[in-house]
């Protein structure tokens, strides 16, 4: 799923000072999206075919606008795939992360985001509540699952994975795991918008520091509500203000962030959501579910998340506009 909410990097892509230092500067195009990754080693790296590597095998793996990737043979009914490590470890985060959501994040929602308007292929010109219904049946993680030989198991043919609210964040991780295979101790990753931070930001002596863009900000004139300083973890964003679609007949309008609980693509009241974690494709499934959860929902799961923090835009039972922020949040954020 695509996340509407950019994240301005706040640190300078310039060469540092010191003799002994290195600071490289990466940037190129993978999973839709650009990315922009800053290095801080003792020598220079090569590294850019590495990560064009790391890409390629990820696309194979995860990508539905592959037609031959691994998961869109998946979907389009082949049982015998014999899935691969980066497909077996976002399937088992996925998991964890739909049993501790009580099943908000759901990547069996595809068949919706295709409905919708919001996948790869045509959307439905008419979704009532017999069609949703229909939809329905073939949506919940519980339908799936990962057999001890590497192959999928679905209730129904029709199940259609799509990992995009996770997949991007996860491979921000993959490619954090490259740099760290190469002795490289001080990075950051931005790739569309999500960030996976390591070390610090030598050139400045202290931990990379990253804005958190206004939800009512323009593309063209871009404003910031917040700066975070991360220490060696993830973070991602999501929002619907920006990503949304209407029927041109009906004026119907879609969000991007889908209930799956329901099947509903209608907002709710929280409009932003930014979350750090250990890992970035944490922070993406958290942000996604988030958005779906509600203000509610999201404060009392956040309680029981002791290593996820967030800063969430929402608006009341009036239309105010408010933020909540858990107090690790707060501590990361420059006095």
């Amino acid at each position: 799923m695509r996340k509407c909410l950019f994240i301005l990097i706040l640190a300078m892509f310039s060469s540092c000072g010191k003799d002994t230092i290195v600071h490289d500067y990466f940037e190129g195009n993978a999973f839709g999206t650009s990315y922009h990754i800053q290095i801080y080693s003792n020598e220079r790296n090569d590294i850019k075919a590495g990560i064009d590597s790391v890409v390629a095998s990820l696309n194979q793996s995860l990508s539905t606008y592959i037609p031959e990737s691994d998961i869109s043979k998946i979907n389009q009914g082949d049982s015998t795939v014999v899935v691969d490590s980066n497909f077996r470890e976002v399937f088992k985060l996925s998991e964890r992360i739909n049993k501790e959501t009580n099943g908000y994040f759901d990547p069996t929602i595809g068949v919706l985001r295709n409905a919708y308007g919001f996948g790869d292929v045509k959307p439905l010109r008419i979704i009532d509540k017999k069609t949703l219904d229909s939809l329905m049946q073939y949506v919940g993680f519980q339908k799936v699952e990962l057999r001890n030989d590497g192959t999928i198991r679905k209730k129904f043919p029709q199940i259609y994975f799509d990992f995009n609210a996770i997949a991007k964040g996860f491979g921000i991780d993959c490619i954090g795991r490259y740099l760290d295979s190469k002795g490289v101790k001080d990075y950051l990753i931005e790739l569309g918008g999500e960030i996976l931070a390591k070390g610090r930001n030598l050139e400045k002596d202290q931990l990379w520091t990253v804005g958190i863009e206004s939800p009512e900000s323009e593309l063209e004139d871009r404003s910031f509500d917040a700066a975070v300083m991360l220490d060696n973890v993830g973070m991602a964003s999501s929002g619907n203000y920006r990503k949304f679609r209407v029927d041109s007949l009906t004026g119907q309008k879609y969000v991007h962030t889908l209930n799956p609980l329901t099947g509903s693509a209608e907002m709710s009241n929280i409009t932003s959501a930014t979350v750090i974690a250990p890992t970035c494709g944490e922070a993406d499934a958290y942000a996604t579910s988030f958005m779906a959860l509600g203000i509610e929902k999201s404060e009392e799961l956040l309680k029981k998340l002791p290593e996820v923090e967030a800063y969430l835009t929402y608006t009341d039972s009036i239309h105010h506009h408010k933020i909540f922020i858990t107090d690790g949040f707060k501590k990361m954020m420059p006095k």
